[in-house]
């Protein structure tokens, strides 16, 4: 039995201390809000952000990350993507040096354009860093149903860790040694998501959304072997696989923000009310910016920022992308 660290109650998060718990795990579940804390300890669930699915009696709840962190050596950090640095910093001293961090936040940090990994890097040198990611909806995972999904690090041996931790009967992890390709693939597929819902709130039809996840696909693509990524890798899980389930499947919150933009409504309208973060909003800006650093076209990212930022009517922006200069497939 290990003793595991799951820091971040959103839904993902509490999944994931479901599924460790499940498979015989000592697990801390560390939560920012009290009444998810309470939730948890008493009841059994957390009714804020995973509604309806009763967790393992071994998940425990604490909103101390120095109780939650205590003994640890398997952490992982599932806030979100734009608080994970400060959680990390307020966490200091207690993450022990001998723990693997796995981060299971998806996400590119605004100001510096860091990926998860390297924030977690920075924030607790000398510790091995896994990447988690891949096609899963929190809900579905904690309904135990099949899904496989990807442990990236440059260290075998904390990736298997992660596997190993994490895999049973209903839940599939493979390694992968590409952790910027994986980290990756999990952040812009919420940006193509947010896209995919807008053409989908303009009342465009299964065409379009084909379109739009396929030239998806190639804007990420193009922009991972920039930084250093394999293009394969984004024909995977990480890729495709997560790209695809998070452009059409009803519980994407990013798929969901976007059908409110393409109906009319404000960003703000679209995120009002809602409990849980929806991610490509955030990266849309970050994404941005690493492309122009990089100097690479990614004219889906250009236009869901027009339309999410500068109030780019969402009917005109398709009419835009479509009227792009003529070019061959594999052509930028």
């Amino acid at each position: 039995m290990t003793r595991a660290a799951v820091i971040g109650a959103g839904a993902w998060g509490t999944a994931l201390a479901d599924v460790l718990a499940r498979n015989g795990h000592d697990v801390t579940l560390w939560a920012l809000e009290r009444d998810v804390v309470d939730g948890v300890n008493s009841t059994r669930e957390n009714a804020r952000f995973l509604k309806g699915y009763p967790l393992s009696p071994g998940v425990r709840a604490t909103h101390s990350l120095t109780e939650a962190l205590d003994d640890a050596t398997l952490v992982w950090v599932a806030t979100p993507s734009q608080h994970l640095r400060a959680v990390l910093r307020q966490a200091g001293k207690a993450v022990m040096p001998s723990a693997t961090m796995c981060v299971a936040s998806k996400g590119i940090e605004r100001d510096s354009l860091a990926l998860m990994s390297d924030v977690v890097a920075q924030e607790t040198p000398g510790r091995p860093v896994v990447a988690l990611s891949g096609p899963s909806f929190a809900a579905e995972v904690a309904a135990q149903q099949p899904t496989a999904i990807v442990a990236a690090s440059e260290s075998l041996v904390a990736a298997e860790s992660i596997q190993e931790a994490l895999s049973n009967a209903t839940l599939r992890i493979y390694t992968h040694d590409d952790i910027i390709g994986v980290e990756l693939g999990g952040s812009l597929k919420n940006v193509m998501a947010v896209a995919a819902g807008i053409v989908e709130g303009v009342g465009l039809g299964f065409n379009s959304r084909a379109a739009l996840i396929t030239r998806g696909l190639a804007e990420m693509t193009r922009l991972g072997t920039a930084l250093g990524a394999r293009a394969a890798t984004f024909a995977g899980l990480t890729g495709m696989g997560d790209l695809v389930l998070t452009c059409t499947g009803s519980l994407s919150r990013n798929r969901a923000v976007g059908v409110a933009v393409g109906q009319g409504n404000t960003l703000e309208q679209a995120l009002a009310g809602k409990e849980t973060v929806a991610e490509g909003v955030a990266t849309t800006r970050s994404a941005l910016a690493l492309a122009n650093r990089e100097g690479v076209q990614m004219p889906i990212v250009e236009m869901v920022h027009r339309i999410l930022f500068d109030g780019h009517p969402a009917r005109s922006a398709v009419v835009e992308i479509m009227s792009r200069e003529l070019r061959a497939e594999q052509d930028a």
